[in-house]
């Protein structure tokens, strides 16, 4: 099976990275516009409580209702302020991911910088909203007191009481953005960590061509020891050759020396016939005994290159 190369491998790692972090801009982007959003719906309470202190002159025949709707009011606000609470651990939730996010590669550490300056702000943001609040509870509180004088507003109340419900449901439709946002974080994280399964198993065949490479070095030094001892080898078969050579050479000088000695007898010539006999009977073995001597060593080399695991791998 072709691998893919490393360097193509880097860069679909890369393009991965980079569409993790345009969702995670996305995702910021969509944080960013939920909080618009709530500060358009604190905008739109606050000047439902211009409307009110308006029409404070003349509240005086159902102190006891608007007392509970105060209290209803206190409760927003306290869950509010949870929310508010909520938002502020979310936003160091995510400054935590930003710092994780850090160590997958160094072109992502000014952004992962920067979203955390943007946390560190949106927090700061959390707790200006949150003294907000605390100061709408003493309002309220201080609409409590003034409830007796608020009699004839019940149709003005009423239609705040719809425009309260309306914001009820944005907020669910808020609180259901948040969850989608954080089932996206669990696909982000999902992705990560099928980015780092795939960073092991590269790893993991680097090791294995490694291994690969480190034997067939190995198989490249027993084949060269082996062709080194086979030179040897072909240098002592060359060296016997030559030998026997001498022999025949000696044999064939030995015969006519004897055929010129029979042929022309005891004569001036003999002296010249014996000295070639003993030339030729000295040449034989001389050559008798550098074949054995090369027969030896390579009945040595031979018993060597049995031994040698490279050379009965080439055989087989």
């Amino acid at each position: 099976m072709t691998q893919p190369h490393p360097v193509a491998a880097r860069r679909g790692g890369f393009a991965e990275i980079r569409s993790v972090l345009e969702q995670s801009a996305d995702l910021e982007r969509t944080q960013v516009e939920l909080i618009r959003e709530q500060n358009e719906l604190a905008r739109r309470r606050t000047e439902g409580a211009a409307h009110l202190l308006q029409f404070t002159s003349a509240t005086a025949r159902h102190t006891e209702s608007q007392t509970a709707m105060a209290q209803e009011r206190t409760a927003l606000t306290r869950e509010q302020t949870r929310l508010s609470t909520r938002s502020t651990e979310l936003g160091n939730i995510r400054t935590g991911l930003a710092h994780e996010r850090t160590t997958l590669a160094e072109q992502r550490t000014n952004l992962a910088v920067q979203r955390s300056e943007m946390a560190r702000q949106r927090t700061s943001l959390a707790e200006g909203r949150t003294r907000m609040a605390e100061e709408r509870t003493h309002a309220a509180r201080e609409r409590t007191d003034m409830a007796r004088e608020r009699t004839s507003l019940s149709k003005q109340r009423t239609d705040l009481a719809h425009g309260r419900t309306g914001l009820a449901h944005q907020r669910t439709d808020l609180a259901q953005g948040r969850t989608d946002l954080a089932h996206q974080r669990t696909d982000l994280a999902q992705g990560r960590t099928d980015l780092a399964h795939q960073r092991t198993a590269q790893s993991l065949r680097r090791t294995e061509l490694a291994r690969e490479r480190n034997q067939l070095a190995e198989n490249r030094t027993l084949r060269a020891r082996t062709r080194t001892r086979l030179s040897i080898v072909r240098t002592e078969l060359a060296r016997s050759r030559t030998y026997l050579a001498l022999i025949r050479t000696g044999l064939a000088f030995l015969t006519i020396g004897l055929t010129l000695f029979r042929y022309f007898g005891v004569s001036s010539w003999t002296l010249f016939d014996g000295t070639l006999v003993v030339a030729s009977v000295g040449l034989v073995v001389w050559g008798i005994r550098g074949y054995r001597r090369s027969q030896r060593a390579e009945a040595r080399i031979v018993h060597r290159l049995a031994e040698d695991t490279g050379f009965t791998d080439l055989v087989l």
